[in-house]
């Protein structure tokens, strides 16, 4: 991951928690406890889980206070047993306090990403399809997700509306139709000399625009709410000259079957956007403070 973006996330994160720059920013509450105090505490996962966003963790700690210390018991990509201890922090007790929300709102929504990933990726085994993650990200956390779907398993469509052209509905009908709405994607690609375009793919929602796509060049296709006995078909009217991508309406249920078709690749919303966050817990010495670490 980009040491940019991590820090831009963070930054912005802090500024959610503190408030803006001057007199007013700061933690009321952690201003409560003595200065100088340091303490040590342990970060426990309380479910099973994959692990994701050490970086962010640590960049939170990092701003507040580069005198922090945190030793991992695990990486990033790591599946984590219910109750284990994932990392020892030591440092000044505000300091530690005051990150604590920001730094675990990182951590349970990466490990997030990445356990139901995982999950996914679990469900296809044996087959040869690829899970592959959407735009359906949240806003400002895009990288962040899309190296979370990485550490998960899975690998990543198109970043964004830059790197990539997909061709979907909409475009199609602006354009007149499948062959034109290829042809221009085609001379826009071949006219950028620094073109970054890792792709064209075109969308389709049924057979016959699957055979005006593959007449009219097209070299990846998306099949946008295919029936499975539709995708089989697809499959086999594809042959192995194009890429084909199943997407929509994909979830645990049915995505073995979809895999099963021979499909390349099957794209899950899923995985970004409907987050069960990861259940992580922060605990000090009692000698400190009984009451530090519950949920707030």
């Amino acid at each position: 991951m980009k040491t940019a973006i991590i820090k831009s996330n963070v930054t912005a994160a802090l500024k959610e928690d503190l408030g803006e720059t001057g007199a007013d920013r700061g933690d009321l509450t952690a201003s409560l406890l003595p200065a100088g105090v340091i303490i040590t505490a342990d970060l426990f996962c309380r479910e099973n889980a994959i692990l994701c966003g050490k970086q962010w963790f640590e960049e939170v700690y990092n701003q507040l206070d580069k005198n922090i210390a945190i030793r991992w018991d695990f990486s990033d990509g790591d599946p984590i047993t219910k109750n284990s201890k994932v990392c020892r922090i030591t440092g000044p007790a505000r300091e530690v306090l005051t990150g604590e929300r920001t730094a675990l709102n990182f951590l349970q929504t990466l490990s997030g990403t990445a356990t139901r990933t995982r999950t996914y990726i679990e469900a296809i085994a044996g087959t040869d399809a690829v899970i592959l993650d959407t735009r359906k990200t949240l806003p400002g956390l895009r990288d962040a997700q899309k190296y979370a779907v990485r550490c998960g398993g899975g690998l990543n469509h198109r970043m964004g509306l830059y790197d990539a052209i997909l061709i979907k509905e909409n475009h199609i009908n602006a354009a007149g139709s499948v062959q034109l709405a290829l042809e221009q994607a085609k001379a826009i690609n071949s006219g950028k000399r620094d073109s970054k375009c890792r792709f064209i793919e075109i969308e389709v929602e049924n057979l016959d625009q699957l055979t005006q796509a593959i007449e009219a060049g097209a070299t990846r296709i998306m099949l946008d709410n295919f029936s499975v006995e539709n995708i089989k078909l697809a499959v086999k009217t594809a042959g192995d000259a194009v890429e084909l991508e199943a997407s929509g309406g994909i979830n645990l249920d049915n995505i073995n079957s979809i895999a099963m078709t021979g499909i390349d690749y099957i794209s899950v919303g899923d995985i970004t956007k409907n987050l069960h966050a990861t259940d992580f817990s922060l605990l000090i010495s009692a000698d400190v403070s009984a009451e530090v670490g519950k949920e707030d």
